[in-house]
């Protein structure tokens, strides 16, 4: 196993911008980061209970992903609309949407998020799973990827804490910016532009 290109993956991954970190980042600004970090618990008990169907229920899940993606693509999209009207009505009134922040929609939000699906249906089959096949190597692999994705989320709060004065300050264009993302996220991940 290539243990440098494998942290690489994980890291490049779970770093870059996709809805959940939008979310967050979004959240941290306009509420603060320790209601911003229930989110977080979600969204990272999510990732890795994701991770952990994937490390032991990959054989039987191969053959339903297909018909699984595409559901997922829509589901996906609509959820991932929905946050990016939220977080656009952040900009636009006092008081954050509670919809859009706290451990449930958090948790609800990995399992919709095509990126993180997508990330752990290949992660460990094609990291781990060829050359180590015993429990407890999964078990060792699904907790550090969960882990580097808690790193990710809280990195995507941190950032938000440090700039929330500014992003407060430019609220509205903040909020439209994230929404954008969000809804080419949304388009993306629903196959309308490839």
């Amino acid at each position: 196993m290539n243990i440098t290109s494998f942290l690489i993956y994980c890291i490049i991954v779970t770093f870059t911008p996709g809805p959940s970190n939008i979310v967050i980042l979004s959240s941290t600004q306009k509420i603060g980061a320790r209601k911003t970090m229930q989110y977080v618990w979600g969204a990272t008990l999510a990732f890795g209970l994701l991770l952990a169907a994937s490390a032991f229920l990959n054989h039987l899940l191969a053959g339903v992903l297909p018909s699984m993606m595409k559901m997922m693509q829509i589901v996906g999209s609509l959820y991932m609309l929905y946050l990016a009207y939220q977080v656009y009505k952040m900009g636009s009134t006092t008081d954050a949407p509670k919809q859009v922040t706290g451990f449930l929609n958090g948790f609800i939000m990995q399992f919709l998020n095509p990126k993180v699906i997508l990330f752990t249906f290949t992660v460990i089959p094609s990291y781990v799973l060829p050359y180590y096949n015993s429990s407890l190597s999964s078990f060792m692999f699904v907790m550090l990827i969960t882990l580097i994705g808690f790193l990710a989320y809280s990195s995507w709060v941190v950032f938000g804490s440090i700039f929330r004065t500014f992003l407060n300050h430019h609220q509205k264009t903040t909020s439209i910016l994230m929404a954008l993302f969000l809804l080419y996220s949304a388009i993306m991940v629903s196959g309308i532009i490839s």
